[in-house]
């Protein structure tokens, strides 16, 4: 594992073009809008937070990086932001994009390595899904350097689309109504997850990624299976949006509207309780399904 600070080294000036510059800036305050209204929501960073922000190389985690450190600057709070990048050893990994990128831009950053790689391809059958264990992997590994480095919070790239689609992997998939939460405390009870992006529409975090130039690292592990349960889910939501535009905020946003009383849930929902009248116990379950449960009318007069 390598730490390192680096100052901020100038970058040759482009010339761009006026409305094409105009319209980054609209987008970009535009996320920047969002990313501070997440952090607000939810309570997602205090004064003196020591926040890692997971970076993968994708455009999901360079775009919350970059939000992150401008609104650092006008913040109404203090706090600090490391770059944390996990070396899974997968082959071809261009290991030095990253420090490379992040030097030039002067922030501090911390690699972790472990071959997680060599774990998934000998553990998981081929032509089966290595997502989940991958996953599995590597929120262990950066749970674990999260403890050792001493952060408080743990920032994770993902974004609307991501929470969306979670809520319909587990609907469709795994017959419960769940998603992504925007804060979550980890299993273990150690860890804050924090998901800035919680607001952010990924084609507009593509947009934002590509105006920044930002130097892609795609996943080689599985970002060429197809056949996975997430990516039927996306095709779904694609087409819903190009058919009927606006459907997936709906969605996000009913997210965050939620009406125990109109599911089905008793944990959530004292059905039982409702309209109740008298102090008597009720037959439970088991009585009603044997067909024990006492006549509701007598009808011997």
């Amino acid at each position: 594992m390598n730490t390192v600070l680096s100052l901020r080294e100038p970058r040759p000036h482009v010339r761009t073009d006026p409305r094409r510059a105009h319209e980054q800036h609209k987008l970009g305050k535009r996320l920047r809008r969002q990313v501070g209204r997440a952090i607000a929501d939810f309570g997602m960073i205090e004064d003196g937070d020591k926040v890692m922000v997971c970076l993968s190389g994708g455009k999901d985690s360079y775009t919350m990086l970059d939000l992150l450190l401008q609104l650092q600057k006008k913040a109404p709070v203090r706090f600090e932001l490391v770059a944390v990048n996990l070396d899974q050893k997968q082959p071809d990994f261009p290991a030095h994009v990253l420090p490379a990128y992040l030097a030039s831009i002067g922030v501090a950053y911390q690699i972790r390595e472990q071959d997680t790689y060599s774990v998934v391809t000998r553990v998981v059958p081929e032509g089966k899904t290595m997502c989940s264990l991958c996953s599995r992997l590597r929120r262990g590994a950066l749970y674990a350097h999260a403890a050792e480095q001493g952060f408080t919070k743990i920032a994770l790239g993902h974004h609307r689309d991501d929470r969306v689609a979670t809520f319909f992997l587990n609907l469709f998939f795994h017959a419960k109504l769940g998603g992504m939460a925007p804060k979550l405390l980890s299993d273990d009870g150690r860890h804050v997850v924090i998901r800035p992006l919680a607001y952010v529409r990924e084609d507009d975090i593509a947009a934002y990624a590509e105006a920044k130039k930002f130097p892609i690292i795609p996943c080689n592990l599985c970002g060429s299976q197809e056949n996975l349960q997430r990516q039927q889910v996306k095709k779904m939501m694609d087409a819903w949006e190009r058919e009927t535009p606006g459907r997936i905020e709906s969605i996000a946003r009913a997210l965050g509207d939620i009406r125990p009383s109109q599911l089905s849930d008793p944990k959530l929902f004292d059905f039982v309780a409702l309209g109740r009248h008298g102090d008597a116990p009720l037959p439970d379950a088991h009585a009603w399904l044997a067909g024990e449960a006492p006549a509701l009318h007598d009808d011997t007069t």
